[in-house]
């Protein structure tokens, strides 16, 4: 069974993470499937998209149960920022966050042009206190959302925000009862207009998230074999 499904209603496309049973907490796997299905859906004849959780939850972060892969970290690293450089490519995003979205699974909502809130949905970029570096593109995107002293908060002291702060700060677009049905309101009313994605195009227009993306890989090689990454993932683990 993939970790990542799609599937279309008319001209929107849903992009679902489907590891529910740890809150699609992100590996290996996960990466490569979603950018199975994030090509899949760029081939398609679509007008929006909408990316969601099964289950409890959107995406809980990084799955620390499993050990930090052997290899190339670059090559590891670069593969999961790709994500962000594909749903920047794709016609309109629409992230529908519910439950958890934890370091990777906030980072991936913030490479989505939209981002709606579930009343439950949890916010955090924990890294730093496990002396992990943030990815996908958040070093650049986040500031863009919440403007630069709300993300040195937000990154720097890791705490958890809930939806309506998430609001307020204006790193949700909106919060709503029922997520779901909201987002595909939203991706189905984006589709239907002819000039989105060349609107998107211009907004997005940036030459400074490339330089981001680069400069976080830096950082991730510098402190992912350190001792307190792996202090804080054996914690983890020993918590599970």
């Amino acid at each position: 069974m993939s970790t990542v499904e799609v599937s279309r209603t008319d001209s929107v496309a849903h992009v679902w993470f489907n590891r529910p049973e740890s809150l699609n907490a992100v590996n290996a796997v996960l990466v490569d499937d979603l950018l199975t299905a994030l090509d899949e859906v760029a081939k398609a004849d679509i007008g929006a998209v909408v990316l969601a959780g099964r289950g409890r939850a959107f995406c809980a972060g990084h799955d620390l149960k499993e050990p930090t892969p052997g290899g190339d970290s670059r090559a590891r690293l670069e593969r999961l920022q790709e994500v962000t450089r594909r749903l920047r490519t794709l016609p309109p995003v629409i992230a529908a966050v519910h439950g958890y979205a934890i370091g990777a699974g906030a980072e991936f909502a913030l490479g989505c042009d939209l981002i709606l809130a579930a009343e439950d949905a949890v916010f955090s970029f924990p890294e730093t206190g496990l002396g992990l570096s943030v990815t996908g593109g958040a070093s650049r995107l986040l500031p863009q959302l919440v403007g630069p002293l709300k993300a040195k908060e937000l990154v720097l002291l890791g705490e958890r925000i809930d939806a309506r702060k998430a609001a307020e700060l204006g790193l949700v677009n909106a919060v709503f009862a029922d997520v779901l049905a909201a987002a595909s309101d939203w991706a189905h009313r984006i589709a239907a207009r002819p000039s989105v994605t060349l609107a998107k195009r211009a907004l997005d227009t940036d030459t400074g998230l490339d330089a981001a993306l680069e400069l976080e890989i830096s950082h991730a090689l510098i402190t992912e074999n350190t001792p307190e990454v792996a202090r804080a993932a054996e914690d983890f683990r020993s918590r599970g």
